[in-house]
């Protein structure tokens, strides 16, 4: 079989495409230059550029070494402007908009199995595949793909991977979906990859600083957009009494109780980002509890079409949150409503809800807004 494999010059998938090898596939390498290292939009405590996460050269490097070790062919697909538009762009905007976004998962969908498996096609490879910790098998009395979590739930990144279509995961290979990182570094260090003790990196990989706020507010400068940043405004309570300013609302995420500045008997964390009313609603931790929100854009992975009676299923709001059982009804216009059996803490606009049914992922979708218990 001829694969391409997505090779961002970490261990995983440098191990990923060492199995594959051992395994008889013809490979093309590919690493895929995201973001712009010249934009100069994150910076270290002096203000000097600090080189991103994202496809770093050292990192392209260190792809181009284990290709040459492993002997296969080895290129650099430049998708800067792919990525601006399709995963910076959003996530600006998103926080903008009062949200928390997480651009792995358009990163996943919309470049590596879009992008990057249009350009596989015409070189005539058959699969896509990628060092995530996640399994596919193809259920053929259903004639579907179906997506499942890792076997070592540590490392699980299927949370990252709901937005996949039918064709998408039909094209796509997991080689490490069964295996713990433990393993995969060992499999690295006995065949002597370059990469076999690489360190992994925690952050959003184009913001390696995690300062989310600064980096929005160079890049909208960078761009000539600096009256799009968020100007300061009231912190109230839920009944409308000011507290105090905030410094923007680009600056927080529902459930932070750090920096907001406030002298209060108790601990305050932010309920709610009213973007129309440049206000940060605040409140104690009991308030940050919710049982019912909306998702958009949803994408039923598991079925041909969106159920038509209401699916149970265990909820994941955040990548750390643990599942919680909840009712899922299927709406119009790719939306549902999701109505969990006990209220969860800190249900953040912007991020994924992925739907799980034991090891499978049925679908998901964006956080649209949660309704107060």
């Amino acid at each position: 079989m001829k694969i391409a494999i997505a090779m961002s010059g970490g261990v995983d998938s440098s191990t990923a495409a060492a199995i594959l090898k051992s395994q008889g596939h013809e490979l093309i390498g590919f690493t895929m230059q995201l973001w712009n290292q010249r934009r100069n939009v994150s910076v270290d405590e002096n203000g000097d550029p600090l080189p991103s996460r994202c496809c770093s050269l050292d990192d392209v490097y260190d792809a181009r070494r284990v290709a040459e070790s492993l002997e296969i062919p080895f290129y650099v697909l430049n998708l800067e402007k792919d990525f601006e538009r399709d995963v910076v762009e959003p996530f600006i905007q998103s926080y903008l908009s009062g949200e928390t976004p997480i651009p792995c998962v358009a990163c996943n969908s919309r470049l590596k199995f879009s992008a990057l498996d249009r350009l596989a096609r015409s070189l005539g490879c058959d699969k896509v595949a990628t060092g995530h910790y996640a399994r596919i098998e193809f259920d053929n009395s259903k004639n579907l793909y179906r997506l499942y979590r890792s076997r070592n739930h540590e490392k699980d990144q299927s949370y990252f991977l709901w937005e996949l279509t039918q064709e998408q995961l039909a094209r796509a290979i997991f080689p490490l979906g069964d295996m713990t990182k433990s393993q995969v570094r060992e499999i690295a260090r006995n065949l002597g990859l370059y990469t076999a003790n690489k360190p992994e990196s925690q952050e959003i990989c184009f913001v390696p600083d995690g300062d989310y706020a600064g980096f929005i507010e160079r890049y909208l400068k960078i761009e000539n957009r600096s009256e799009e940043v968020p100007k300061p405004g009231e912190i109230v309570d839920s009944s409308g009494k000011i507290l105090g300013r905030h410094k923007g609302i680009h600056h927080y995420t529902i459930g932070q109780r750090r920096g907001l500045g406030i002298s209060h008997g108790k601990p305050l964390y932010v309920l709610k980002i009213e973007r129309a009313k440049n206000q940060i609603i605040v409140g104690e931790e009991d308030e940050l509890f919710s049982s019912e929100f909306t998702v958009r854009g949803v994408n039923w992975t598991a079925f041909h079409e969106p159920p038509s009676e209401p699916v149970r299923a265990k909820v994941k709001v955040r990548y750390r949150h643990e599942p919680a059982m909840a009712t899922i009804y299927s709406l119009p216009e790719k939306k549902a409503k999701v109505v969990f059996d006990t209220p969860q803490r800190a249900i953040t606009p912007g991020q994924a809800a992925v739907f799980y049914s034991d090891e499978e992922v049925l679908g998901g979708g964006w956080i649209e807004k949660a309704q107060s218990n």
